[in-house]
């Protein structure tokens, strides 16, 4: 077990209710910075989600901090798409209507390509495309701002891990100059140990709120645990940190999918080091100089 994390742990034996754990305690009040501010899918109350429009978005608000999610073609290509079907954010219903339940692994990256993602959102946006993963990279790379990469539904996806990884290496994002600029999560704890083995240098995150007492195992392989903020609580964001992870750091925990300033206030009394949101710039003025 790792050192830091025995307290916890057998504290977390009676469950989290029972950490009592005081504010002042909590290592992000204790060494006086605010959460770092994640744009979800870029700014995506603003513009399409996971657009390079949305990148932008983020970047001329100031958000340094990108979300995004990461899936695969029937033809093999990584592009940038939260849902497994592609019928929400373009017009594949009007363009391929024949082709249901329109899942993201049965259309070519050609295909895919063709599709409006911007028209649902606004028109303004009409003609926006879902952007591959290359594509996303060079723009988030551009604007120099860094990526909170999510491997979205790897069981689709064999191999996905091992993929995404040779992607950001061709696109140079596995060099030193991008080893700050770089996190790769998942809902899924297996894919998250495999970019791990495989990459040992990059940080990891594993999204969901684990129990307090699986933690020390996560801690071999992941540099975060990222919860949705309506499951946590300052008790439960000091655990986390608690315990060390596999770069020789507290872990983490960034908070998802926080929209209103009341309760991007909240979380940052919790003590969390990061927050994701689909409004950069609300959460933003809400934690400054908190």
């Amino acid at each position: 077990m790792h050192a830091r994390a025995v307290a916890a742990t057998t504290t977390a034996l009676l469950g989290t209710a029972a950490l009592v754990i005081p504010t002042s305690h909590v290592r992000a009040a204790e060494i006086g910075e605010q959460p770092t501010v994640i744009a979800h899918r870029g700014a995506s109350a603003y513009a399409p989600e996971n657009t390079l429009a949305a990148v932008d978005k983020a970047a001329e608000l100031g958000v340094r901090w990108v979300e995004n999610d990461v899936q695969r073609t029937r033809d093999g290509k990584l592009v940038v798409v939260h849902d497994d079907t592609l019928r929400r954010t373009t017009d594949v219903e009007e363009r391929f209507p024949d082709r249901a339940p329109w899942k993201v692994k049965d259309f070519t990256a050609a295909e895919i390509a063709r599709l409006d993602a911007g028209s649902w959102f606004s028109h303004a946006y009409a003609g926006a495309r879902v952007p591959t993963l290359e594509q996303y990279v060079r723009r988030v790379d551009r604007n120099h701002q860094k990526l909170l990469l999510e491997i979205k539904n790897p069981e689709l996806y064999p191999g996905i891990e091992r993929q995404t990884l040779k992607v950001l290496a061709n696109e140079n994002w596995l060099d030193r100059s991008h080893r700050s600029k770089l996190i790769v999560q998942s809902f899924s704890a297996d894919s998250i140990r495999t970019v791990h083995e495989l990459k040992p240098g990059v940080k990891t995150g594993l999204l969901g709120t684990p129990k307090v007492t699986n933690l020390n195992d996560y801690a071999a392989f992941t540099d975060q645990i990222n919860p949705s903020y309506s499951t946590i609580s300052t008790a439960y964001v000091s655990a986390v940190q608690a315990f060390t992870g596999p770069h020789g750091r507290p872990l983490e925990v960034f908070t998802w999918t926080v929209n209103d300033a009341e309760v991007a206030r909240r979380v940052a009394r919790y003590g969390v080091d990061g927050i994701i949101t689909n409004r950069p710039d609300v959460v933003r003025d809400a934690v400054e100089g908190f």
